[in-house]
């Protein structure tokens, strides 16, 4: 039996959507949109413990390297984001969430296969809008941020910094020009890149800011699998390494905050001073 129609879950604690209970995720999460970047992210696990799929939402909880982390495939979306993290944060105390997606760069000199790290979210979604004023910034955990730049450099990859633009679509609210279905802001992308936004997606200020709001670490790095501005998509060979690198760098900065929560100690936030090692 549920326990009310506020809040759905079952005797055990057991989320409804995602059906997973306290005990089943580990404090280290890695958010990605697709169900197969879920099972990519679990195959460099030492071992898998939960394997657990309901819905559109497929999680695997294991061991990487020492470091308890959980994977959750939460769909596209703004919504099935705010589900996924608010059931979530019901299942384990002061979680670090990384989200590793795919975007679209709005720059020139932004490449096909490049990393973009998100300091901050225009929120273009309205999920976020049920939780807070329409001018609320959503930002990044500055730790994380420094987490996903180490590790985006061990990786290899060129990297970006900046604003990310978080849509509630893929064709129409991205300003994708289609014959049978026109989008009726055609100037969205030139309108954000003149604002110097970097890259679009479509979950990362819904995470942001219910980061904020329910006080827990939280960042997102993203590969380019399109170039707006000279109209270019990534091929398939390409994909697959960038989502690999994006991956990679997802969970090398989960270590990295590891070791970042461990010199911190007290503290609010870790500063340089405080050193990793």
């Amino acid at each position: 039996m549920m326990h009310s129609a506020e809040e759905v879950r079952d005797e055990r604690g057991r989320q409804y959507h995602i059906d997973l209970a306290p005990g089943e995720v580990a404090p280290a999460i890695i958010l990605v949109g697709d169900p197969k970047r879920a099972e990519r992210v679990a195959s460099f696990f030492d071992e898998v413990t939960i394997d657990r799929r309901n819905r559109e939402f497929v999680t695997l909880t294991g061991v990487h390297k020492g470091l308890p982390m959980t994977v959750m495939g939460t769909g596209m979306g703004a919504g099935s984001t705010e589900i996924a993290v608010i059931e979530l944060c019901a299942c384990v105390d002061d979680p670090v969430m990384i989200r590793c997606g795919s975007s679209g760069a709005l720059q020139a000199g932004m490449n096909l296969g490049d990393l973009v790290i998100t300091q901050g979210a225009l929120r273009m979604e309205a999920a976020s809008l049920h939780f807070v004023d329409p001018g609320y910034p959503a930002v990044a955990d500055p730790q994380v941020v420094l987490a996903l730049a180490q590790a985006a450099e061990e990786v290899g990859r060129p990297v970006h910094l900046g604003i990310t633009a978080t849509a509630p679509g893929f064709y129409g609210a991205q300003g994708r020009r289609n014959k049978r279905f026109p989008p009726r802001d055609l100037g969205v992308v030139d309108r954000l890149a003149a604002q110097g936004v970097r890259n679009l997606e479509m979950e990362a200020s819904t995470l942001l800011t219910l980061s904020n709001v329910g006080r827990f670490a939280a960042g997102a790095v993203c590969a380019v699998y399109a170039t707006r501005t000279d109209n270019k998509f990534i091929d398939h060979d390409a994909k697959d390494a960038a989502e690999l690198a994006c991956i990679q760098t997802g969970m090398r900065a989960q270590h990295i905050l590891a070791a970042m929560a461990a010199r911190r100690g007290d503290r609010p936030v870790w500063h340089p001073g405080l050193g990793l090692d």
